[in-house]
C-alpha cells in the first residue's frame, strides 16, 4: 500500500490489538504487518511512548530460559482506543466520500 502510516493510526492499531490480549513485541509486529508496513525498529519506540503516557504497562514472563516482555493495555489506554475508534469512523467516512465520488459534505 502506498499510504504512509501516521503515529496516531499506529498507536490506535497497537492499542486495539492489545485490547484483545496481552502480547509481546514480535507478535505485535507480525500481526501489524498483515495490514501495515511496520518493522520492529518502528514498533518498539511506539510501545515505549505508549507506556510512558500511561496507555500500556509491561511485564516480563520467562520463556525458554529468557524473559519475554509482554505489553498490556491500561484503563487509560482503553479510553484512548474508544477515542481513536470514534475519530477513525468520522475520518474514514470523510475520506470515502471524497475519494469515492461524493463531496466532503455528503453531496455527490
Amino acid at each position: 500500500m502506498g499510504f504512509q502510516v501516521g503515529a496516531a493510526l499506529l498507536d490506535a492499531c497497537v492499542l486495539s490489538l492489545l485490547q484483545k490480549e496481552d502480547t509481546y513485541g514480535y507478535i505485535l509486529t507480525q500481526t501489524l504487518r498483515t495490514v501495515l508496513n511496520v518493522s520492529e525498529s518502528t514498533l518498539y519506540p511506539v510501545l515505549r511512548r505508549l507506556q510512558k503516557v500511561g496507555f500500556l504497562s509491561a511485564y516480563d514472563r520467562p520463556y525458554q530460559g529468557r524473559n519475554r516482555r509482554y505489553y498490556a493495555i491500561t484503563e487509560k489506554g482503553v479510553e484512548q482506543v474508544g477515542t481513536y475508534r470514534r475519530d477513525w469512523v468520522a475520518y474514514r467516512g470523510r475520506v470515502d466520500r471524497l475519494m469515492c465520488g461524493g463531496g466532503v459534505d455528503g453531496q455527490a
